[in-house]
């Protein structure tokens, strides 16, 4: 990013409205899931020694003095205002690779880096701390996670040099060595972070995975880049040749496809991305379905993706 640590001038920020409770305050748009000093009044318990003569309840404790005949205070407990965490997790395997800004077709590393900047400006517009995570290789080395902690500012440098820089020869399993990861560091990502996982999906880690993050309070957001014509559905013509990529090695290769091929490979694609679909929000995630790199049209599908969520609301817990 540039010197100040900013995003792109052309990249805006979306709402980070959370599933578990969204509330804004002056500092941080998220409150806390914790108790502690804030504005947000979460209840009240009896006066203790030492409590702040300014978090008494007089009202509360007027009427629990009156009921009981005997001089009783009450006290404000308030959750934490806190800035909200956001980690991005990469997909870094070859199939995600695909395919260079000069040709006709969804580039994938260009959607990548492009929702990446848009999670990181909907993070700082929020007074958030950003992260970072991903297990590619390096060379004949064995793939390592490269985790960058939400701490603060000064590390997006390091984030957007990781996006420009980073190959993609990741292990085809590399997204649940990332979610170890992500559970052996959860320190740095308190319950209520959140986590967008960044990938084409196409070979998608287990149901339980993205369970187990869950289970951790992490508020996981699925972000789906696939290529709208030949990933998310196939062309109807009559005839074409076309070139194929393995989605393990990212070798592209060229076949001739009918047209009852054609119609069979638009069917299997438009199910596929269906189904996707419909078993993450069986779990509970809204996923974010991305199909372009042109930063209006990421910032439009996370725009999309915030009002779903608006409309659905938030879960309450403590």
């Amino acid at each position: 990013m540039s010197r100040e640590s900013a995003p792109p001038a052309q990249t805006s920020p979306f709402p980070l409205i959370s599933r578990w409770r969204l509330v804004g305050l002056p500092f941080g748009a998220l409150a806390g899931a914790r108790r502690g000093m804030g504005s947000d009044v979460v209840g009240t318990r009896p006066y203790e020694p030492g409590d702040d003569i300014a978090l008494i309840d007089w009202n509360a404790s007027a009427r629990m003095s009156l009921a009981h005949d005997a001089d009783e205070f009450v006290v404000r407990q308030h959750y934490a205002e806190e800035a909200p965490k956001v980690v991005m997790v990469c997909d870094r395997r070859p199939g995600m690779s695909l395919y260079s800004p000069d040709l006709p077709w969804l580039s994938k590393p260009a959607a990548m880096t492009r929702a990446c900047e848009s999670i990181t400006a909907s993070a700082l517009a929020a007074r958030g701390l950003v992260g970072s995570l991903d297990v590619a290789g390096d060379g004949d080395r064995l793939p390592e996670p490269y985790w960058v902690p939400p701490r603060g500012k000064a590390d997006l440098a390091l984030i957007q040099m990781r996006l420009d820089t980073a190959g993609f020869d990741a292990p085809a399993d590399n997204l649940i060595l990332a979610f170890d990861h992500l559970v052996r560091s959860r320190r740095d990502v308190p319950p209520g972070s959140f986590l967008f996982v960044i990938s084409d999906f196409l070979d998608p880690p287990p149901p339980g995975e993205l369970v187990r993050l869950e289970e951790h309070r992490w508020d996981v957001v699925p972000v789906v880049i696939q290529d709208p014509v030949w990933e998310q559905s196939f062309p109807l013509i009559p005839s074409l040749t076309v070139p194929i990529a393995d989605p393990v090695t990212g070798r592209v290769g060229v076949i001739r496809v009918s047209a009852a091929e054609a119609r069979r490979r638009r069917r299997a694609n438009e199910t596929r991305l269906r189904h996707l679909t419909a078993e993450l929000r069986a779990l509970g995630l809204e996923p974010v379905v991305i199909g372009s790199s042109d930063p209006v049209e990421v910032q439009s599908a996370f725009l999309a993706w915030a009002e779903r969520r608006s409309e659905v609301g938030t879960e309450v817990w403590i």
